[in-house]
This record gives structure tokens, C-alpha cells and sequence, in this order.
């Protein structure tokens, strides 16, 4: 399965629920609630935003790895999760769907 399969399986679920829209987020396919970006594709990862000490537990993991939008510095609050995996990216997309809700 590619990246943009499995993000187009996440998108097509989570579009179904109200609330959620698909827009661009820093030029790549993102899905957004409120205005407030949850999740996107960026190079063939899953980006999504969670709680920081979520994020630094994935990390220590293996799980996942910090996202840096370029800069140099990466973003307490997001991270990267590779490999994709259709229904390990919606279980992560919808945890930061509750996070960004809340």
C-alpha cells in the first residue's frame, strides 16, 4: 500500500463524520476540523498532531519521529509515522482528531 493510499482510506473515513474537511496544510493533503489542521501527508508520512508527552512517547517508541516543517526545529506537537498502514494511521488520525477537539 502507498502513502497516498492509505492517507486517501484515513481521509475517506474521517470525511463521514461531521465536522471534518479535507484541505490543503503547508501545501499537502490535510484534513482539518474547526479550522485547526489534525493530520496531513507529508513525503510519504502520516503527520498528525497530538498532546507533546504523546509525541516524545511515540518517538521513544520507535513509533514515530519528530516533524520539522524545514526549519530546522522540529514541532513539540507533531510528529511523522511512516510505513504506511491504513488502520494504524485512522487510529492515530482519530487521537489527534480528540486532541485538536478538545
Amino acid at each position: 500500500m502507498t502513502a497516498d493510499d492509505a492517507f486517501a482510506g484515513v481521509a475517506e473515513r474521517l470525511l463521514r463524520e461531521p465536522g471534518i474537511e479535507a484541505r490543503r496544510a503547508f501545501h499537502n493533503p490535510g484534513l482539518t476540523t474547526g479550522g485547526r489542521i489534525f493530520a496531513m501527508l507529508v513525503r510519504g508520512e502520516l503527520v498528525v498532531k497530538l498532546p507533546a508527552d504523546r509525541c516524545a512517547e511515540l518517538v521513544a517508541a520507535g513509533a514515530a519521529r519528530p516533524f520539522d516543517r524545514g526549519q530546522g526545529k522540529p514541532l513539540r506537537e507533531w510528529v511523522c509515522i511512516a510505513d504506511p498502514d491504513e488502520l494504524r494511521w485512522l487510529a492515530i488520525a482519530r487521537e489527534a482528531l480528540a486532541f485538536v477537539r478538545d
